[in-house]
């Protein structure tokens, strides 16, 4: 079982793992990671059905092998050479491949790159290269990466200084669980160890990763005893960097670990944010990762993991570089496959008695009951017509992702089933649980297209959305033979309400038919008392993706109506949204419930402008929220959110692309970083002007359904006068 893991060099690793009172060190000597090396003939060797070439070289290596060994023996990088026998893919028999065992974890890549360099192009082939430094630990020595919380539980420590704070001088701002309460660096220093003695954590939670070397520079400047870690000091394990993801820019921060224990930074964990340390726990079970690298892991890291326990279980080696390129197809097929799921164009307007019914876990379970999977789809020895649409063929062969994937989807169904019952700490734990394994599910098809997976292939992709094109259009079928109307699908939901003049069978009994049918359980979601879809902006057209329903009372007893109302893509969902805009909105879903007037409504708005032009708004409910793309100086319009950036260079909290920047509007019209102030700044006044088309724009998309766009709402302001008790 293992707390943390620490890369001592010389081939030496410290594993700490959990005690009745601690943490206990034990130090494996000569651990050496490995690598190995196949060359471009290494498909024909042992491949099931295929030709019966030529056998290797009686020391078991090819002619090529044997010529790489002599290149690589002897190297600085290189601790021993020896020989050994792997599957290279899914659909290839073990051959004698070249173990490489690396003089250090830092060697492991400078071996690779040195081998791809030997020899013509594409002539070998590396694997086993790029795992994280503590999964290939866990992996090489088969020792199990989750702490042994059998012993006792994990102890937490929390660390936050405010975002916009950085430098020594900034230290006492720092809160240790939620207390500030030193006056000078020294005393934060000597404060941070004090909490430390005391409590003892196995997991610092910091709010910045930054907060590591500040505290040691404080240390040693002030000649301040600290000891972050169970040891002395602490080793930077990667710079901060910038990324760009799907045409999105991220930041990924420096990351930093200390001897013993671990460390989850909140600025770079999304599997911490969104499910907490019980559910990066148990993800660390389910991938084997531990918990230092889970903390700041992606989605697909965590899957990619999860994808090379299962290869290493079948004796497959995992690609450095992606295995399986794509095939060929004819123009049609390109056309037929390049879709994405299907939607229906929503009924824009206000529908009564709508229920919606759900594919539980579509994609993760068509991959499960199709049998999708990269050895799978067009297999080569399968001559069938299974993909609807593609007549792409899936082997009868089990594939290795349904493998994947088909525990993870057991164990949410049977973690939702036990949440209605539970109660106080097991509910928290198991909903964590949920969650966390909820993310992996939801990314396991996007995955599949992504060109840098290990096992991805896009035919896959391709598969998977023709299954639930099918699916769903026959769901469709069914439900209008059954007498219910469709007013909107997409992908894997759909809506519908009774058809006019049609006696309508139960829904239960309708969603059971189609799930048998399907193989995948069509779950009755919700009913809604109505239901408004939005249309697209400066159309007449439904948006897919802008809508809001009240669901019905019985199905949420204890919620009021905020709880009830279920709403999706409008104001209230971005994260960019001001806290006021938003609570305008909420308000106005609420009156639209109670009255279904457009009037109410703008009744409900002009109060709150009222507000806003007295100057009565708590500015911090003003806080607009961004995330940054460039340089400030690499954007061509100036935008607020520039002047924003501008205004951080000015205040010395000058942000990396990538980066979050929160601001108050105070001078839409001016000109530079005058526009804005930025949270932490004092706010002497905002833009009234500017926050109201805010607040407009989030009434328009709750009476845009009815037909009130933002010209009508505005002359209805200008027509009304308040003649409300409220209003005196």
């Amino acid at each position: 079982m293992t707390l943390t893991l620490e890369y001592l060099g010389d081939g030496r690793v410290a594993r700490w793992t959990l005690t009745p009172d601690g943490a206990a060190r034990e130090v494996h000597e000569d651990h050496h990671p490995t690598l190995f090396v196949g060359d471009s003939a290494g498909d024909l060797y042992g491949r099931s059905g295929g030709p019966n070439p030529t056998p290797p070289s009686r020391d078991g290596l090819s002619d090529a092998l044997r010529d790489l060994w002599s290149f690589l023996d002897g190297q600085d990088a290189v601790e021993r050479l020896g020989v050994e026998a792997h599957r290279q893919t899914f659909r290839t028999d073990a051959r004698p491949l070249l173990r490489v065992d690396a003089a250090s974890i830092d060697a492991v890549r400078r071996v690779a790159s040195r081998t791809e360099q030997f020899g013509q192009p594409d002539a070998y082939t590396c694997y086993n290269v790029d795992f994280t430094r503590q999964l290939r630990f866990c992996l090489e020595t088969d020792t199990p990466a989750a702490p042994d919380r059998s012993v006792r539980d994990l102890r937490t420590l929390h660390l936050d200084l405010p975002r916009h704070e950085s430098g020594i001088e900034s230290l006492p701002q720092l809160a240790v669980d939620g207390d500030r309460v030193w006056s000078s660096p020294a005393e934060t220093v000597a404060g941070v160890q004090a909490a430390l003695d005391e409590r003892d954590p196995d997991v610092l939670v910091v709010s910045t990763a930054d907060l590591v070397p500040l505290l040691f520079e404080a240390a040693d400047a002030y000649g301040v005893d600290l000891e972050l870690g169970r040891r002395d000091g602490y080793t930077k394990l990667a710079g901060e960097s910038t990324y760009a993801s799907y045409g999105n820019v991220g930041h990924s921060p420096a990351r930093y670990s200390v001897p013993g224990r671990a460390i989850i930074d909140e600025s770079n964990s999304f599997f911490y944010h969104e499910s907490g340390l019980e559910g990066c726990l148990d993800l660390v079970e389910r991938s084997g990762l531990p918990l230092q690298e889970l903390g700041w892991a992606s989605i697909g890291r965590v899957l990619t993991a999860m994808q090379i326990r299962e290869a290493r279980d079948r004796g497959v080696l995992v690609p450095w570089r992606a295995w399986r390129p794509e095939l060929f197809k004819r123009a049609s097929t390109l056309d037929d496959a390049d879709r994405g799921g299907t939607t229906f164009a929503p009924d824009v307007g206000v529908h009564e008695d709508v229920h919606e019914l759900d594919f539980a876990s579509l994609y993760p379970n068509i991959i499960r009951t199709r049998n999708i999977s990269p050895e799978t789809v067009r297999c080569g020895c399968c001559d069938t017509d299974d993909v609807p649409g593609l007549g792409y063929s899936v082997c009868d062969r089990d594939g290795y992702l349904p493998e994947v994937l088909g525990p993870l989807i057991d164990a949410r169904s049977e973690i939702k089933e036990r949440i209605p019952d539970a109660a106080g700490d097991e509910r928290e734990r198991l909903e964590a649980a949920s969650s966390a394994i909820k993310w992996i599910l939801v990314s396991c098809f996007g995955y599949q297209g992504f060109s840098n997976a290990k096992f991805g292939r896009i035919e896959c992709h391709e598969a998977i959305n023709a299954y639930a094109r099918e699916l769903l259009l026959n769901a469709k079928t069914a439900l209008e033979a059954a007498g219910w109307r469709v007013v909107h699908g997409i992908v894997d939901s759909i809506w519908v309400t009774p058809a006019d003049g049609r006696e309508q069978r139960p829904l239960e009994e309708v969603a059971a038919e189609i799930s048998e049918e399907a193989g995948i359980e069509l779950e009755y979601e919700c009913a809604f008392e109505w239901v408004a879809f939005c249309p697209m902006r400066n159309s007449e057209s439904g948006a897919l993706t802008r809508y809001f329903g009240k669901r019905r009372g019985e199905d949420y007893p204890e919620t009021g109506v905020g709880d009830a109302v279920k709403t999706r893509g409008i104001e209230g969902r971005q994260r960019s949204t001001p806290e006021w805009v938003e609570a305008v909105q909420s308000e106005a879903l609420r009156v639209f419930d109670e009255t279904r007037s457009p009037e109410a409504v703008c009744d409900v708005l002009r109060r709150r402008l009222g507000d806003l032009r007295e100057g009565t708004v708590n500015p911090d409910a003003l806080v607009v929220d961004n995330r940054v793309s460039k340089d400030p100086n690499e954007y061509s319009m100036e935008t607020l959110t520039v002047a924003a950036l501008k205004r951080a260079q000015i205040e010395g909290a000058g942000l990396a692309p990538g980066q979050t920047v929160r601001y108050v509007v105070v001078d839409a019209d001016a000109r530079g970083a005058s526009r804005v102030r930025l949270e932490f700044e004092e706010i002497p006044r905002y833009d009234a002007a500017w926050y109201e088309d805010g607040a407009v724009r989030a009434v328009e998309s709750v009476l845009a359904a009815v037909g009130w766009d933002e010209g009508a709402i505005r002359q209805y302001l200008g027509e009304t006068r308040d003649e409300t008790l409220a209003s005196f």
